[in-house]
């Protein structure tokens, strides 16, 4: 049986998974109204986080699919995978056009010589406009450099919710088939005859992990054949070569893992058995085999500490909230998550490295709902040197806003050291494309949604390291933070909403030091939100006035990374997450900062 390996690309949900689920149900491979994102927070963010490997059956073909993530922080999982396909299928939503991580991802695709096919979805919205998007999408494989033979791409245009591909837009309705014969045309098969005959060369290009099995290594067979029992050899670019035994080959048939005796050169399989095996190495049958070449991932760009909960209210809702039980969980997790680095040398803090906030938000959101409590500290971004010079991450941001609010935010940006690099209007609103510092992005996401009214998009992907931009400027609100423990009550938070937005409600449980709300001047104050109404025997119609609180704004793990400030942690329990300061005490805090000023 001929294989073929794809894997799906796009930018955030323009659809790809949609896509997936689509071709998966119309072979017969898994039931109607089955989603590949079957993760907890896949489902409620509506976003592909783990990219995950399924198979369709179409003409006596088998084609491998990946369906990676889109989302810019999760980079290094499209990376690994686009080095084991043999095609990509490039999704670009028909009203939006190409946005960063198409860019990205296209990029990296182009760069290895993959020839894509590119299917135009969403053709269905009012406001689509295919033609225009395929326009959009040669100038961007112009711009990125394509050969005469990848500008020759094929075209499909795809409604994926409905199940429908079709090679014309005049075409009628019908259901997939167009997409799947357009594959087997394009796509070239996985392995000849001659690879089938060789030695065994496979390369793991994901991980995952099995409580039973231990680590397992998602991998593409390059060469020959491997059989369960056979004892191999596993070479990395570090380490001397190693011996291994293959206790468990498993293939994919649809989502299901199936148990398999041998596989061959061309398929994607799981090995179980290599228990320090990691993303990149070359899995041999003999111990002097040629390696294949390394597989490079990107490298994180903002650190954070992660610290064991000491809050007057820690323990109170968590199940692990040892310092040796974070530990353990942040090593399991360094199993199958390749984007992420920690540094264990310290006995009191972890430092975790990740891609962006959202790779630590996702981690920590994981961690929470397993019934962990922990503190982190303000995510900083990393500062490097290279021939005496400091460098740190940029980033790519498109944003899509309306007219009125362009002003505010080019202002804003241009603030923060962001340089504009292209404005366009595009349907109604105005597109801009700013080059800044991950430094300057920080923190600015809850000043957009504020700015832009809710209207506006904002997407951003890391372009590298580039010279250090200077002092960064932002205006920076204070913190409102409770001197007492007790419970809030409504009159004084009453008083106290005028003062800035308030992050609890009435009858909330506090502690001194945990920061309530913020306060628009921009200094810090310290209130008693706890201290109720003055009682006594007196009531007069007029002076008595009703109490009026403003609906609080809770704290999100995004928004707490993004608000809280250097000497401040963000309590994280199962149930709660709360901002507090680093010292509790208000004298703590004064004497902090005049030690600081000598």
């Amino acid at each position: 049986m001929e294989i073929r390996n794809i894997a799906i690309i796009a930018h955030v949900d323009h659809g790809k998974t949609t896509l997936t689920d689509a071709i998966l149900q119309q072979t017969g491979m898994v039931e109607k109204g089955f989603s590949m994102d079957v993760n907890e927070l896949e489902k409620e963010r509506g976003i592909t986080i783990y990219s995950k490997n399924a198979s369709a059956f179409y003409k006596d073909t088998k084609i491998n699919i990946v369906d990676t993530p889109g989302h810019a922080d999760f980079g290094s999982e499209v990376e690994r995978v686009l080095r084991s396909i043999d095609s990509v299928i490039l999704v670009v939503d028909a009203q939006e056009g190409p946005m960063p991580q198409t860019k990205f991802v296209l990029k990296k695709s182009l760069e290895l010589g993959l020839k894509p096919v590119v299917v135009i979805n969403k053709i269905d919205k009012p406001a689509a406009r295919p033609e225009e998007v395929q326009e959009m999408v040669f100038e961007l494989f112009m711009d990125l450099g394509a050969n005469d033979e990848q500008l020759n791409f094929p075209v499909i245009y795809a409604n994926g919710r409905e199940g429908i591909a079709k090679k014309k837009l005049t075409d009628p309705d019908k259901d997939i088939t167009p997409l799947l014969d357009l594959i087997l045309e394009k796509v070239p098969p996985a392995s000849s005859d001659e690879s089938t005959f060789k030695p065994l060369r496979a390369q793991p290009f994901n991980l995952a992990y099995d409580n039973f099995l231990g680590r397992l290594a998602i991998c593409r067979i390059y060469e020959g054949q491997v059989r369960k029992n056979d004892e191999v050899y596993i070479k990395g670019l570090l380490r001397e070569p190693r011996k291994a035994k293959i206790i468990k080959i498993m293939n994919f048939y649809g989502m299901e893992r199936r148990e398999t005796e041998a596989a061959n050169a061309g398929d994607v399989v799981i090995l179980a058995g290599i228990a320090d095996i990691n993303i990149g190495e070359t899995i041999c049958a003999q111990a002097d085999q040629e390696p294949l070449p390394i597989i490079k991932i990107d490298e994180p760009t903002i650190s954070l500490n992660f610290l064991v909960n000491n809050s007057p209210f820690a323990g109170r809702d968590g199940k692990y909230v040892t310092n040796r039980q974070l530990r353990e969980r942040l090593e399991r997790e360094l199993e199958v998550n390749v984007g992420l680095k920690i540094d264990f040398s310290n006995t009191d803090h972890y430092k975790v490295y990740g891609r962006g906030e959202l790779h630590i938000a996702i981690l920590l959101e994981n961690m929470r709902r397993e019934g962990y409590e922990l503190q982190v500290s303000q995510p900083q971004v990393i500062i490097k040197e290279e021939n005496n010079q400091k460098l740190e991450p940029y980033e790519e941001v498109i944003i899509d806003v309306p007219e009125e609010s362009a002003g505010t935010v080019i202002e804003k940006l241009s603030q923060r050291k962001g340089v504009m690099q292209e404005m366009k209007t595009e349907q109604g609103h105005i597109r801009l494309i700013f080059e800044i510092p991950t430094r300057g992005l920080l923190g600015y996401k809850p000043e957009f949604i504020m700015d832009t009214r809710g209207e506006g998009i904002l997407s951003s992907r890391v372009i590298g390291f580039k010279p250090y931009a200077g002092e960064i400027e932002k205006h920076n609100l204070g913190s409102m933070i409770s001197m007492v423990t007790g419970k809030a009550s409504g009159f004084s938070l009453w008083n106290l909403q005028e003062r800035g937005t308030l992050y609890i409600g009435h009858a909330d449980d506090v502690y001194e030091g945990m920061v309530i709300g913020n306060v628009s001047k921009g200094n810090d104050l310290t209130v008693n939100p706890t201290k109720g109404k003055e009682l006594s025997n007196m009531r007069a119609s007029g002076s008595d006035e009703a109490i009026k609180l403003i609906p609080p704004v809770p704290i999100t793990l995004e928004r707490g990374l993004s608000i809280m400030k250097e000497d401040e942690y963000l309590e994280i329990t199962p149930h709660n997450i709360r901002l507090r300061k680093q010292l509790l005490s208000e004298i703590g805090r004064i004497k902090q900062k005049r030690a600081a000023h000598k």
